[in-house]
Formats: C-alpha cells, sequence, structure tokens
C-alpha cells in the first residue's frame, strides 16, 4: 500500500505507517488526514495485521495540524477534522499501535504520539505542546492523556510554557518506554510490535478496551473536544505564530 502523503508496508505480521510530508515535517493536511484514517481503517479490519508501527519520515514524526491549509479554509478545516479525526483514530485502533518517534512531535503530533500504546524515540526525537502559543487549544486529546502520562504538573508546564522535551527527558517523565540511537529505531520498534502481534486479537482488543476503561479518559476527551470548538478564535495569523514558534525553537529540532 502506498500514497503520496502516507507509505504503507508489511512486515510479517506488523503493518508500518510512514507520514510522508517531510518538506512540511509531516504537518497533518486534510489529504493525510483522510489518507491515515484509511489507513488504520483498513489495518484494523484487516486479520493479517497483528499490530502497527507509526512513524513519520525524516526529519519530523509530525508537526501537528496544516496551519497553513486551516489558515486559508478557516472553520471548514477544523470541522473536516471533527467529523473524520485521524488523531483520535490512532487511540481506538483495536490492535497494538507502537509510535516510532524519530523527531519532533509537536502539537497535534504530540496528540498522535499520545494516541499511541507506547513510544520508541530515537535520539533525536524532542516533544513540545504548542497549541496556546500558536493560539489554539488542544482538541484532540492531549489534557485528557498527557497529565496520565507524564503527570499534572509535568502536562502544565509543557503546554503552558512550550518548551522543548528532548528524547532523555521525555524518557525520564515516562512520555517514551525507550530511547535508542536513530538507525535503530525502526528496527526496535518492529521488534516491540512483532512481539505485541502474538497475542491473539480478541484479548488484545479486550486489554486495550480495560485499559481505556479503566483510565476513564471518555468524559476527559468530550470536554475537552466542546471546549476547544468553543474557543476557537483568529484563524487568520495561526500560521504566522506556528512559524514564529519554529523559529524559537530551531536550535532543538532535528534536520
Amino acid at each position: 500500500m502506498a500514497h503520496d502523503v502516507l507509505i504503507g508496508e508489511d512486515a510479517g505480521p506488523v503493518r508500518i505507517l510512514t507520514l510522508n510530508r517531510p518538506g512540511a515535517r509531516n504537518a497533518l493536511s486534510g489529504e493525510l488526514n483522510t489518507a491515515l484514517l484509511e489507513a488504520l481503517d483498513a489495518a484494523d479490519a484487516d486479520d493479517s495485521v497483528g499490530a502497527l508501527v507509526l512513524t513519520g519520515a525524516d526529519p519530523a514524526f509530525c508537526a501537528g495540524l496544516d496551519l497553513k491549509q486551516a489558515a486559508a479554509e478557516g472553520a471548514a478545516f477544523f470541522q473536516r477534522f471533527e467529523t473524520g479525526n485521524c488523531i483520535n483514530r490512532v487511540a481506538e485502533v483495536r490492535k497494538p499501535v507502537i509510535g516510532a518517534v524519530n523527531g519532533a512531535a509537536f502539537t497535534g503530533g504530540l496528540e498522535i504520539a499520545l494516541g499511541c500504546d507506547f513510544l520508541v524515540a530515537s535520539e533525536r526525537a524532542v516533544f513540545a505542546d504548542t497549541h496556546v502559543r500558536v493560539g489554539v487549544l488542544p482538541g484532540g486529546g492531549l489534557t485528557a492523556r498527557l497529565p496520565r502520562v507524564v503527570g499534572q504538573a509535568a502536562a502544565r508546564r509543557m503546554s503552558m510554557t512550550g518548551e522543548v522535551v528532548d528524547a532523555a527527558r521525555a524518557e525520564r517523565l515516562g512520555l517514551v518506554t525507550e530511547v535508542v540511537p536513530h538507525g535503530e529505531l525502526l528496527g526496535r520498534a518492529l521488534e516491540l510490535a512483532t512481539a505485541a502481534a502474538e497475542v491473539p486479537a480478541a484479548p488484545m482488543a479486550a486489554l486495550k478496551h480495560m485499559y481505556g476503561e479503566v483510565s476513564g479518559l471518555g468524559p476527559a476527551l468530550a470536554a475537552e473536544t466542546d471546549l476547544a470548538r468553543r474557543h476557537r478564535t483568529d484563524l487568520a495569523g495561526l500560521e504566522e505564530r506556528r512559524v514564529q514558534v519554529l523559529r524559537r525553537n530551531r536550535d532543538r529540532l532535528p534536520g
């Protein structure tokens, strides 16, 4: 399976999905959102797929939503994501999804990473939540999921300051489970995904459901979505503010 903005390939029982807009740091355009949604649906329905690895084409994992397209399309851009959201769909897949974070995972890209069951990171990986610095509120589950992973204080610090967290600190916070040399990232993620794929499909799906139910994410996700929609303003300046944030963090970005 191949697509201009998304590459899919199988390695035994593992399907590897690679976000493929490297020139835009794999930002989520409407096209990429649709392609990833379709690929996740297809993998979930394919009995030959036991687990997934989600990664990005170097140098980034995902820079978040394509704010240039958002500024051009206005509210229609966000409405498209509300009707079919690949960020939320990552977390809904019944099979294990291992995130292989190869570079920057910013904002919506961080939300995609948080939707994975767990993360393995390259030494080049960096993480940041720049939602409020850009001028929008999280709408892809960040305020529901990030505190459950790194704790309330660390999550608030990341969201309120927009600071960049490198791979080593991300491992200390519990955001990633392991940091490996860049060239070994995909191999290690495949190794872990292959082990997860050995578990029969029914108990694995039940296990994922149990983790979701016990964590009580549902009400928090619904509240975040509603608040983000109600506080959406000043779309015209999004891309300019995103560029300013990237310039401020240029020294921390791989590639």
